[in-house]
């Protein structure tokens, strides 16, 4: 199956073609973020009168209701459908795109199926914590960058053997089935691949998972994103998301652990290319709003696949976003807090004693550090320059180093009070 790929030299001539807006109104849609967990969508609140706020919420619900019916007049004929494919694998750039089509994009008349891969990473959902799903550190010397991501979910590995999609329409059309099943159908028809969709809206073949699922609400947009794993670095991802040994406290939302496969253990000739490939036309083939193949008629009837490039020149703003993405706030600074213990054991010199070191991490930075001694429930603080800085792995076994130094004799005495 070959791709048929379109570019347009003017990307802004072809976002106002498709529906999105022109440069003077790129910032004219903002969207009320909501995420698929919490659904937080909440009517404008006016600062002056309570008669002024009840007037607000009534507009905005029949803003709301003209535009649901609005929606609801558009006949699935009516709907265009478009593949765009990413020209970046840089995971900063991918998610500041995905970000920019939701808040610019007007999908009313016009849904589209974004398809994008990265360069080694690991991704976490808007309210996970890092270190209870991998070793920061350790990503960080092995080269592999850690990304936030804007909607919920679990941590998940990405490399060129994954392929991403994200599936976007307006709110009101937004169905996580329909999306999954154009997976599902692409793989059978490209490779009678027979795959299923279990309780967790995982995509897995004989209870082995190959493909994960989160999901970002807004209004008046939403979008639906999966990853497939074609022939990602097993190796690696098993490597990636094993988090340091430790007794970490957190409330922060955890992955769920799941066997995994790779579709080229399934069948060898799967590779990223045709996946995409297999997956675009499939969409491009279904009908908009039901699981209805139109074969080449429907096909014909779209815009078919567009190369787009990622840049400020094609997308103004997106800059912002990506640097936004990419910084320590919303990648490490964004987790909820937490606290971490780990035992640790002073060498004497008849016999070792075992203390308990206890961080509490606020905004990614070390608030409190303390240890528990033996046979005791109080804790003495701990005086170190890193009182207040980004806490780490890295950072965490070196105030445990420094700890080892200390005697056991003068661990006693603090004990019985001496000092």
């Amino acid at each position: 199956m070959s791709l048929l790929l379109r570019r347009n030299s003017s990307q802004l001539r072809l976002l106002q073609r498709l529906g999105a807006a022109t440069t003077a109104e790129v910032r004219r849609f903002v969207s009320r973020d909501s995420d698929n967990d919490s659904n937080n969508v909440t009517a404008a609140q006016s600062s002056t009168t309570t008669a002024n706020t009840a007037g607000t919420t009534a507009g905005n619900k029949l803003q709301s209701t003209k535009r649901l019916n609005n929606l609801s007049a558009v006949a699935d004929t009516d709907i265009k459908k478009s593949v765009f494919i990413s020209q970046s694998h840089d995971i900063f750039t991918n998610l500041a795109l995905e970000d920019w089509l939701y808040k610019n994009f007007d999908f009313g008349n016009h849904h589209v199926l974004l398809l994008w891969a990265n360069d080694p990473c690991v991704v976490i959902g808007r309210h996970q914590n890092p270190f209870t799903e991998a070793n920061v550190s350790r990503l960080m010397e092995r080269g592999i960058t850690l990304a936030r991501r804007n909607s919920g979910g679990g941590a998940v590995y990405h490399d060129r053997g994954n392929l991403n999609c994200t599936f976007f329409t307006p709110r009101e059309r937004y169905n996580r089935k329909y999306n999954l099943n154009i997976v599902t159908r692409a793989l059978f028809r490209e490779w009678a691949i027979k795959s299923e969709i279990n309780e967790r809206d995982d995509i897995v073949i004989k209870n082995k998972k190959i493909s994960g699922t989160a999901a970002k609400l807004g209004r008046p947009n939403a979008y639906h994103h999966c990853t497939i794993l074609a022939s990602a670095n097993k190796l690696h991802l098993g490597e990636s998301l094993v988090k340091e040994p430790a007794n970490y406290i957190s409330r922060a939302t955890a992955s769920v652990p799941s066997p995994i496969r790779n579709l080229v253990d399934v069948n060898r000739n799967v590779n990223v290319p045709q996946l995409l490939s297999a997956v675009g036309y499939e969409y491009l083939r279904t009908a908009a709003m039901a699981l209805e193949d139109g074969g080449s008629t429907q096909l014909m009837k779209q815009r078919g696949f567009q190369l787009v490039n990622p840049t400020e020149r094609w997308f103004p703003g997106i800059e912002e976003l990506r640097a936004s993405y990419s910084s320590w706030d919303w990648v490490i600074g964004k987790t909820p807090k937490f606290s971490v213990e780990k035992e640790l054991e002073l060498k004497g010199d008849n016999s070792g004693m075992k203390l308990k070191l206890s961080v509490d991490v606020e905004a990614g930075l070390m608030s409190k550090i303390a240890i528990q001694l033996p046979q005791s429930d109080q804790m003495v603080p701990v005086v170190t320059p890193l009182q207040g800085k980004a806490y780490n792995e890295q950072n965490l076994n070196g105030i445990i180093d420094a700890l080892k130094m200390v005697s056991t004799s003068n661990v006693q005495q603090a004990m019985n009070g001496s000092i």
